[in-house]
């Protein structure tokens, strides 16, 4: 099992994981999953709602995979670990908010600077209300959490909660890095998974 499938934020922007991609060892096969009506993805009219998205993103996992994803990427990753566990051999979740509600951590709210900049983007995606918080203890997997110390939408509190909240869970903080860290700091990002990646497999 040498795959890697990779899951970009809101944006759906599938040019953010690519320097990581770029750096990671060749050994490993990786795939990109785009999102439709996202990005510069032809919109897919049969889904009208995040649950629809989810199920879209998780129907497209068919072999062993680790999942690499940023962001509201971190959702369906978690999705998958819980729908497909036989399938998802590890978790890299970055800068997100793994499906839990982030209220009580008074983080800055994305949603509106959001749909102003992305406002062809379904509103649907804005207003969906995920929560696997109790489900998330029944996640098995190695699960490596990566986070910057200067993100407003996801601070290192988040991460912090989520590595108690699964039973196997390392975090390591970003030093300077903001929400799209993973894309700026693409070297320190991409060593911090090699290594994972080197544990688990």
């Amino acid at each position: 099992m040498n795959k890697i499938i990779f899951l970009p934020g809101a944006s759906g922007d599938l040019r953010f994981w690519q320097p990581v991609s770029d750096l990671l060892p060749a050994i490993y096969s990786k795939e990109m999953i785009a999102y439709p009506g996202f990005g510069s993805v032809e919109a897919n009219h049969d889904l009208t709602s995040f649950d629809d998205l989810i199920d879209y993103v998780v129907g497209k996992i068919q072999q062993e995979c680790v999942i690499v994803a940023q962001s509201m990427g971190g959702i369906f990753a978690v999705a998958a670990a819980l729908q497909k566990p036989e399938l998802i051999k590890g978790l890299v979740l970055v800068a997100t908010s793994g499906g839990i509600p982030l209220e009580p951590f008074q983080v800055q709210d994305w949603r509106e600077g959001y749909h102003q900049h992305y406002s062809q983007y379904p509103d649907w995606f804005v207003t969906a209300n995920i929560n696997f918080e109790a489900e998330l203890d029944s996640i098995k997997n190695e699960v490596l959490l990566l986070w910057g110390d200067h993100d407003p939408f996801s601070t290192p509190a988040v991460g912090e909660y989520l590595s108690q909240r699964f039973p196997h869970a390392e975090l390591h903080i970003i030093h300077g890095g903001d929400h799209q860290f993973a894309h700026t700091y693409a070297q320190i990002v991409a060593v911090h998974i090699n290594h994972y990646l080197n544990r688990i497999l």
